[in-house]
């Protein structure tokens, strides 16, 4: 008996997807298509309409030409809940987890079980939400509340929700972006079973080409929101995706160990953080240097940053700029000394994604463009844009409008990056730390941020910090890197001796305490 027409066709086509935002086509004539328990990596750089074509999908957007399939049968997905009815779930790059309800809550946020038809049946919200914790491997009780948690493990949360709710399509965006090296070989591993075990399609979207690597069965392209191409699973690799995404060959450039002859302009003596109260972190930033810190998720670099900027002021130490002791208590001590921090969360500590670009550039500076003669500290119009334009510049900020004017939520994730370097970079500062500068941004905007980064030290004499769990963005552009375990250094490396395995040893403990060179 041959079988039907129904049982050869994709669980999903998008065919012919057009949508347009005013004058500006997103999407043109875009098809994708994804098949029974298959692993589709949706790829592309930010901006080339991945987020669009999903919305689409999702039933955010609608497309003003072509036509959705479900089983070969045309369907029309006019809304969230209509893609739900459909056995279609997301797990989002931005965590949309509530702080304020507990583990369990979140999962099943909107689908609470009720006994008796109304009561809250909360022992089997729990004892589904145990089940599913244990799968993901996150040792944490269904009880949490949810602000107690780190970002990667919120983002397991977001990932328990889509599972509990037996979805026949699951699409990832960027699920790993926030989870350490064994979290992520969980979640890869999870992915696979969905896919072999109950047949269960994915779209994988990622900018970490070697996950798709492992991963994907099949490859799908874009590029200015067209289709890019698509390669098979013999096909993969790493620079054939780079190429389909960008059309070119990204160099991957090696820094150079930095001169010991440039001068100190960070110094860090004995610090002490809450995170760890024992333990005491010494280390040297020089001008012109990228210094990359490294470790595992919980090995307190981010706290460190925190200490040094004044957002959680350190239990004791010392920290000097050029040579000078400075009291940093608050985040204004830090910006008047000539520091600044780029958050690791841009969206909630490092954007007002409904203000206008300029006013992000602007914002940690208003103070220096209130005109001289005003006495309530009005911001000089005509200056504020200057400022804003020059940093725009500088930092590559690419606005889709065109214009500095555009709200901060139009902009791709890249871009959106680019606009919290920014607005610092107006600032004129002396020391950047960067608290993983490219997460969740693409290959080539990931390039620009690098270029950007190399030129502030390199040619701008700005001492660069850069915290990153990317291992090859660490090895690829610091000149120099500290690696932390449980909020201690526990080395630091320099040009051949920093490999992928050398940090690793040092980042689970193993090696002695490394010379501050």
């Amino acid at each position: 008996m041959n079988p039907s027409p129904e049982s050869d066709a994709p669980l999903l086509a998008m065919r012919g997807i057009t949508k347009r935002f005013g004058g500006v086509a997103a999407l043109t004539d875009v098809s994708l298509s994804v098949r029974r328990g298959e692993i589709l990596a949706l790829i592309g750089e930010n901006g080339a309409g991945k987020s669009t074509l999903m919305k689409v999908l999702g039933g955010v957007h609608r497309p003003d030409a072509g036509e959705l399939l479900w089983e070969g049968q045309p369907v029309r997905i006019g809304s969230v809940t209509d893609a739900s009815r459909l056995g279609i779930a997301f797990i989002h790059q931005e965590l949309t987890v509530l702080d304020n309800l507990d583990v369990a809550g979140n999962v099943f946020l909107g689908r609470e079980p009720r006994r008796n038809g109304w009561l809250l049946d909360r022992a089997k919200m729990e004892e589904v939400t145990s089940g599913l914790l244990v799968r993901l491997g996150l040792n944490v009780a269904p009880t949490t509340p949810v602000a107690a948690l780190s970002l990667a493990q919120r983002q397991m949360v977001e990932i328990a929700r889509a599972l509990s709710q037996a979805s026949r399509l699951i699409i990832m965006d960027e699920p790993t972006a926030s989870l350490t090296p064994a979290e992520t070989d969980r979640l890869l591993e999870v992915t696979r079973d969905l896919r072999q075990a109950q047949g269960v399609s994915i779209i994988y979207i990622s900018h970490r080409l070697g996950e798709i690597v492992r991963l994907a069965d099949r490859v799908t392209g874009l590029r200015d929101g067209k289709n890019a191409g698509d390669l098979t699973r013999e096909e993969i690799s790493q620079e054939r995706m780079v190429r389909l995404m960008v059309g070119r060959d990204i160099l991957r450039e090696r820094s150079e160990p930095v001169r010991e002859d440039l001068s100190v302009r960070l110094e860090v003596r004995d610090l002490r953080t809450r995170r760890y109260p024992t333990r005491t972190v010494s280390f040297t930033l020089r001008a012109g240097e990228i210094l990359g810190f490294a470790g595992l998720v919980g090995a307190g670099r981010t706290e460190l940053a925190e200490a040094v900027f004044g957002i959680a002021p350190p239990l004791s130490g010392e920290i000097l700029l050029d040579g000078q002791p400075r009291s940093i208590r608050q985040p204004h001590d830090a910006m008047a000394a000539g520091i600044a921090l780029v958050p690791e969360d841009r969206r909630r500590h490092g954007l007002i994604l409904s203000l206008p670009i300029r006013e992000n550039i602007t914002l940690p500076s208003l103070r220096d463009l209130a005109a001289p003669k005003s006495l309530l500290g009005l911001v000089n119009p005509g200056e504020e844009r200057t400022v804003a334009g020059e940093a725009a510049r500088r930092a590559d900020v690419r606005s889709a409008a065109a214009t500095i004017e555009a709200p901060a939520t139009t902009l791709s994730g890249g871009n959106q990056q680019k606009v919290v370097l920014a607005k610092w970079l107006a600032r004129q500062p002396r020391v950047v730390i960067l608290d993983e500068p490219t997460r969740g941004v693409d290959v080539g905007a990931k390039a620009q941020i690098y270029e950007r980064i190399r030129k502030l030290a390199h040619e701008e004499n700005v001492a660069i910090w850069v915290i990153s769990s990317d291992m090859e963005e660490v090895l690829t552009l610091c000149d120099r890197i500290a690696v932390l375990h449980e909020g201690a250094i526990t080395g630091f490396l320099t040009g051949s001796e920093a490999t992928e395995e050398s940090i690793m040893r040092l980042a689970v403990g193993q090696g002695a305490q490394g010379k501050n060179v």
